[in-house]
């Protein structure tokens, strides 16, 4: 009992004690709350690291081998077309042009599967699919190789063609399956990451705010006891304490909320979009190559025209549409669109862009990219009714040339809108990324140097109090 008497008395029963256990308390929360935003600041910051240099980047990259991949193979397509009968009657620009895209394209597979496999490390399966696609890769270069072989001999394109069959065969079974698994695994583990650090951020504001209001309260009652005790109103160095907490937990939480809003803004508003595009950037690639496919290989041509068709659908879905009925179709459900922004009759990874639109100037990039797009269809079109008519030649040339208003102008028209659009995109995505580093750096010593003030202010605060009993 008298031990817990002269406890009491240490601690609690004498203004003295009060006065110095309000101080620990003081003391010891701003410390924590300090403690706090610092771990939230530094877990921020990690998030945006992983998220600039290592999420958006390893998912970039599959979306990127998977449109290398395609535009390799349509590139040598387009060279056992252009080559006539072992240069006899090529068409040299169209020669020419396809034999600088394809090395173009084959070294960036190479770079590609570099960084997807320094990417994968740590993921088994990711790790597999990568070593898995270096070896079909490695295989279908030597079926490439033999095919672009056997055609420079008079007589040699039937080898080439068997050859082409099995390269551009394994292209479709396992290469470009193996790079859409990438795709989709590392924008899955992107938006993995993404959810958890909202959901650490929020929890970590509630946290701010919870140890910032008892911050204020405990001030608060610091200032009443010391109202009542010395019968004056206000400590001027309580009072500015309490000032300087408040400000800190305004700043932190700000830090905090606007981190979130930064993080939304550069995974769902711009890299969603950016996704969905670079997935259309391959289907585009790939059907443009189901063109030259079509006209090289006239025993394969009605699986050709259907895989057209089927990537048309994935980037511009109208149920139930043929060759025949698409351009109609196309051009009756865009009017509809154009009336009213919300009748869209369509599917694909435009209907996902046009889900998506958020940034400025950004519906008007993605409505020209439609547009070009139904240029191109038309285009497909044209050269499928040259080859009805048997004037195969003069496809060929429309459909690889380079002259305006070809196939190939109207493309490369059609990618250029398309790139525009998700340059925005991507402009946003890396100024939302800038803006999240940004808002850490800037207001964390801010809040940081308001808590340390408030520890100290209230400890000056208390010392002539503390001194009266001495």
């Amino acid at each position: 009992m008298a031990a817990r008497a002269a406890l009491r008395r240490r601690f609690w029963d004498t203004v003295p004690a009060r006065l110095r256990l309000l101080r620990s308390a003081t003391v010891l929360l701003t410390a924590a709350l300090a403690g706090l935003l610092l771990v939230a600041s530094l877990a921020a910051l990690g998030t945006w690291n992983s998220v600039a240099d290592r999420d958006a980047p390893r998912t970039t990259s599959a979306a990127d081998l998977k449109l290398a991949l395609n535009d390799m193979d349509a590139q040598a397509a387009n060279i056992l077309l252009s080559n006539g009968d072992a240069g006899k009657g090529r068409l040299r620009t169209p020669y020419e042009k396809a034999v600088g895209f394809y090395g173009d394209s084959r070294r960036e597979i190479g770079h590609d599967l570099r960084a997807l496999a320094v990417a994968a490390q740590g993921s088994s399966a990711d790790e597999k699919t990568v070593e898995s696609l270096t070896d079909d890769f490695a295989e279908y270069q030597e079926l490439i190789g033999r095919a672009l072989e056997n055609d420079g001999h008079h007589g040699g394109r039937p080898a080439a063609l068997t050859d082409y069959r099995r390269a551009t065969d394994l292209l479709r079974t396992r290469l470009v399956p193996a790079a859409n698994t990438l795709v989709s695994s590392n924008d899955a583990a992107f938006d993995a990451e993404y959810a958890s650090a909202r959901s650490t951020l929020s929890a970590q504001l509630v946290a701010v705010l919870a140890l910032g209001v008892l911050l204020l309260a405990v001030l608060g009652v610091l200032q009443w006891y010391l109202a009542r005790s010395f019968r004056r109103i206000l400590n001027p160095g309580v009072l500015a304490a309490t000032v300087c907490t408040l400000l800190a937990v305004i700043l932190g939480s700000g830090m905090l909320s606007a981190s979130a809003d930064h993080l939304r803004v550069a995974r769902h508003d711009a890299f969603d979009s950016v996704v969905a595009l670079s997935r259309a950037r391959a289907l585009a690639y790939d059907a443009n190559a189901d063109e030259s496919r079509y006209l090289l290989d006239p025993q394969r041509r009605d699986r050709y025209a259907n895989a057209f068709l089927a990537k048309s659908q994935a980037l511009y879905g109208l149920k139930g549409a043929t060759l025949t009925t698409y351009d109609s179709r196309l051009a009756t459900t865009w009017r509809a669109y154009e009336t009213d922004h919300h009748d869209l009759r369509f599917t694909g990874e435009f209907r996902r862009e046009l889900d998506n639109i958020t940034f400025p100037g950004e519906r008007a990039a993605a409505e020209k990219t439609v547009e070009t797009y139904a240029v191109y269809q038309r285009d497909d079109r044209r050269i499928r009714a040259l080859v009805a008519a048997g004037k195969e030649r003069e496809a060929a040339e429309f459909c690889m040339g380079w002259a305006p208003d070809t196939s190939n102008a109207h493309f490369e028209a059609w990618m250029a809108a398309l790139d525009q659009v998700t340059d925005i995109n991507r402009a946003h995505f890396t100024s939302s990324v800038q803006g999240g580093r940004s808002t850490v750096n800037g207001l964390l010593p801010w809040a940081g140097g308001l808590l340390v003030a408030a520890a100290l202010l209230s400890v000056l605060g208390l010392r002539p109090r503390l001194a009266e009993y001495r």
